[in-house]
């Protein structure tokens, strides 16, 4: 019986994959990753060069993106049965060999495998490489810490209500909001609400080589990037001369 191994890719730059998954990568016969229809997939493009000449490819393209709302009944049943589906696939490749799946980021944050593997825990072996999580890489690309002292800091979905996100931004000193796509105007109207839009700012491809960074006051609300992250510094105590430790 084989495994199923989750290889996590970092925020993009192949050069900041784990040693660990580079290897698990150029050695698989098999891998698996998620892509929109019709797409090459990001997962699909970091790894590309490192791929044995004999691999074979399982893409597994989604069968909604952002065409019905994420909470409706029809998103969550197709997800739902798209995930089965591949799950039970997945379980029989690994009857005969190790099957890698890609994932960006890091798989348990926010990432697609998660529930890949809560469907095959218990039924096949499962190993998680983690991976640096795209949040990361995207405010190392600003240079500047998001946090100093005892900073508190807040990662939220750009999904919940507007009134939500404006409480837990309030609430905090640095900030991380994923999932911006279309949810960027609520995002830039919770920030306005709580007077931290003129700090944040917005990464577009963080690490990779077509990288955007800009204030986020300077984004048109109809532009809205898919891998796009929102980020806060925090400005807490720092160690220097005149000021208290």
């Amino acid at each position: 019986m084989g495994r199923i191994i989750c290889a996590g890719l970092g925020p993009g730059d192949p050069d900041l994959i784990s040693v660990k998954s580079d290897r698990a990568i150029r050695g698989a016969s098999d891998i698996a990753y998620f892509r929109k229809a019709g797409r090459a997939g990001q997962a699909r493009r970091i790894v590309e060069g490192m791929l044995s000449p004999q691999v074979t490819e399982h893409a597994m393209e989604y069968p909604v993106t952002t065409e019905l709302p994420f909470d409706s009944p029809g998103y969550i049943t197709a997800l739902a049965d798209f995930y089965d589906d591949w799950a039970s696939r997945l379980l029989e490749l690994t009857k005969t060999r190790d099957i890698v799946v890609l994932c960006e980021g890091d798989p348990f944050f926010y990432g697609s495998f998660m529930h890949l593997y809560t469907r095959l825990l218990g039924r096949v072996e499962v190993e998680v490489i983690p991976g640096i999580p795209g949040m990361v890489g995207c405010w190392t690309a600003t240079g500047e810490p998001i946090t100093w002292g005892d900073d508190v800091l807040t990662v939220l979905a750009g999904t919940l209500p507007e009134e939500e996100l404006a409480r837990h931004m309030a609430a905090t000193d640095a900030l991380v909001v994923m999932k911006t796509g279309r949810n960027l105007p609520k995002i830039k109207r919770a920030l306005a609400a709580v007077g931290k839009l003129e700090a944040a700012w917005l990464v577009e491809r963080g690490t990779m080589p077509d990288q955007r960074l800009a204030q986020l006051t300077e984004v048109e609300e109809n532009d809205c990037p898919y891998f796009a992250i929102v980020l806060v510094h925090g400005q807490g105590r720092r160690p220097e001369k005149g000021t208290p430790e």
